[in-house]
């Protein structure tokens, strides 16, 4: 019973114990709230009133572009630029630290942004530079100076003076025209406490010695390390890669709900512009707390920054180098025989997913000199070559015979011609007197294969005769003739005759057959044909990017070659495909590629090509191999190359170096 007792009390006391500390607690949180909000509430109130929080964000860098194998050939390269902090800079002095960062640039020879498109004239006076109206018009517009479309270039440099004190200051003409330059971009690019301006990109590091050894005159004014981009070898393929450059207006106005700023570099051309989204990368954020005499007291990163997604493409970067070579070589070789070749492209696909291992375009250019050397750009612009033209996914080419193994698929499956049938050819096909076409030879009765190994244009304006030009053409874009390949970039439809053409007749149909008329395709479009053949005809979606995956290269956000997708299914039989490669197979053993590849050491399969154009003729030429276990397909159209040769010489390279590279493996 003692026990029992013992126990209660020595409870209860515990009981009362915990009952005094949370009474004493709560009284103490009491205390502390009355302290804060009655006692010194004014105290607290000042310093909320004499500090202010500023969200800036923070750089993400860009998503690298790699070959097949990870070789680099888009990069991020650690450089140094210069910025105006709003945060750190005393309001009224801007115009003096610009005017002397300026001098201080000049005399280093170091770029600066200068994005004012007026200059002062050899006469003293203020002039527009030529090919910037766009600027123009929006200086001149209500959200800039709000003036007439009259205005002049001197009215508008009046009234930026005015905008930005320097009427009655005492710089010279140059150094009101070169501060106002700086002034009037970091209003448009939304210069304030949260968004710094950068005042110059890609600075020496002797330049950020100077800046920094002069930084008490030059309050606000901050050196960063960032990443610019840098192409690899950039002559390599510089049109599929593309380029970046600042964001313009337009599309500014369109990204902007997505994140992006006026102070944003974006892909413009190529995979830089396609696979913007990809790229980007998500910016960060770092909280600065400022108090009202200016002094910093606090910075915070709140949000870190994401880099963008690193992309893999299709491209096999020695097939590419082998393709540049030969695709040039060619073509000046054809050039000393016939003076209007100066062009070409040349295609090379893998058969079992479309994946393109070399896309090469001549003329062309280094992309890393287009970025940076000026003079380069104003050389590679005015170049009557058009070496920044993409020949390979936008030059559309009369092709001539290579149209032909369509042609014959179509008149197998449509029943107007059989494996075994015959057609007589002498030379001269006269169906329809007023256009008669003309065969390269004489070659008497003949069957598709035959035909095909011939070239006999005879035999396929029949063909075409008897097919119509509305069945042709049905086939042709099954093949992919005429169509979008599915390509990730930008990419010409062709030229479909009968289907495109404004005017039609009814011999037209047999000079489309031969790949005359108004047939016009592009290189990636025949090697996507070619493959379709190898494949049975079956056209799977021709692309450009292996896989993406995070910056790291751990996570695999995207695989292309897991699942090919099936864009097309020819609905030409296995009896009729193989018979129209049987008569591929011919054209190099017996027909008009077995100069260059009868005794090649692996079996392919080919056609040849020569169109009839203004000037010397294109040659064509596309194929596939090994003819028995289709490993890859490709194109070659020389522009203008006059002989045949020239196309197969440039085939024949790119197939050494596929099987160079595959026998390594």
């Amino acid at each position: 019973m003692r026990k029992t007792e013992l126990n209660n009390s020595t409870t209860s006391v515990r009981a009362a114990v915990c009952a005094l500390l949370t009474v004493a607690i709560f009284a103490a949180f009491a205390v502390r709230l009355f302290s804060w909000q009655i006692i010194k509430s004014d105290d607290y109130q000042d310093d909320a009133l004499s500090s202010a929080s500023y969200t800036m964000t923070t750089e993400a860098a860009r998503g690298e572009i790699l070959d097949r194998n990870g070789k680099e050939l888009a990069v991020n390269d650690a450089g140094y630029m210069i910025i105006f902090n709003k945060l750190y800079m005393k309001e009224g002095s801007e115009n003096e630290v610009i005017n002397k960062l300026i001098g201080l640039m000049n005399i280093r020879h170091e770029a600066w942004i200068d994005a004012l498109p007026i200059y002062i004239d050899e006469n003293g006076a203020y002039s527009f530079k030529e090919g910037n109206e766009a600027t123009v018009d929006f200086i001149k517009s209500k959200a800039m100076l709000d003036m007439n479309k009259y205005a002049t270039a001197a009215d508008c440099m009046s009234a930026f003076e005015e905008r930005f004190d320097l009427e009655e200051s005492d710089y010279t003409p140059q150094e009101k025209r070169d501060i106002i330059s700086v002034r009037y971009n970091m209003e448009f690019k939304g210069y304030s406490n949260s968004t710094p301006y950068r005042f110059a990109e890609n600075i020496s590091r002797d330049m950020i010695a100077i800046v920094l050894e002069n930084s008490q005159g030059f309050p606000g004014v901050e050196c960063a390390s960032t990443f610019f981009r840098f192409y690899k070898e950039g002559s390599l393929i510089p049109h599929l890669i593309g380029t970046v450059g600042a964001i313009s207006q337009d599309e500014y106005d369109s990204l902007k709900d997505k994140g992006y700023t006026l102070d944003d570099i974006v892909g413009k051309s190529g995979i830089e512009s396609a696979l913007e989204e990809n790229l980007k990368g998500t910016g960060g954020e770092k909280r600065i707390t400022k108090t009202s005499d200016g002094a910093i007291v606090d910075e915070v990163e709140t949000v870190r920054a994401v880099p963008g997604d690193t992309v893999y493409l299709t491209i096999d970067s020695k097939l590419q180098e082998a393709t540049n070579k030969a695709l040039a070589k060619n073509v000046t070789e054809a050039g000393k025989n016939y003076s209007d070749c100066v062009a070409g492209a040349a295609v090379m696909l893998d058969v079992n997913d479309f994946s393109v291992l070399a896309c090469s375009t001549y003329p062309s250019f280094d992309v890393q000199k287009y970025m940076t050397d000026e003079k380069y750009y104003t050389q590679l612009i005015t170049d009557e070559k058009l070496p920044l033209f993409d020949r390979a996914l936008t030059g559309n080419f009369i092709v001539g015979s290579t149209f032909k193994p369509c042609v014959a698929a179509a008149g197998l499956e449509e029943g107007v011609i059989t494996s075994s049938s015959t057609i007589f050819c002498s030379q001269n096909y006269d169906y329809y007197k007023t256009d008669i076409i003309k065969c390269m030879g004489y070659h008497s009765s003949q069957n598709v294969e035959q035909a095909l190994a011939n070239s006999c244009n005879y035999y396929f304006a029949e063909v075409g005769r008897r097919l119509g030009i509305e069945s042709m053409d049905f086939y042709a874009e099954k093949f992919g003739l005429g169509v979008n390949t599915g390509i990730e970039i930008y990419e010409s439809r062709g030229i479909l005759a009968g289907r495109d053409s404004e005017i039609w007749y009814e011999g037209n149909t047999c000079q489309a057959a031969i790949g005359q008329s108004d047939n016009a395709f592009t290189p990636i479009q025949l090697a996507t044909y070619a493959a379709t053949v190898a494949n049975d005809g079956v056209r799977l979606r021709t692309h450009f990017v292996d896989k993406i995956t995070d910056y790291t290269k751990n996570e695999t956000k995207l695989d292309n070659s897991l699942q090919p997708e099936v864009v097309e299914t020819v609905g030409v039989s296995t009896e009729n495909m193989r018979t129209v490669k049987s008569g591929m197979r011919k054209v190099v053993t017996s027909g008009t590629a077995k100069d260059v590849f009868a005794k090649y050491k692996v079996a392919i399969a080919a056609k040849t090509g020569t169109a009839e154009n203004i000037g010397s003729d294109n040659v064509t030429f596309i194929a596939f191999a090994p003819y028995d276990d289709p490993q890859v397909a490709l194109a070659v159209v020389i522009e203008h190359g006059g002989n045949g040769k020239y196309s197969m010489n440039t085939a024949k390279a790119m197939l050494d170096a596929y099987f160079a590279e595959t026998q390594k493996r």
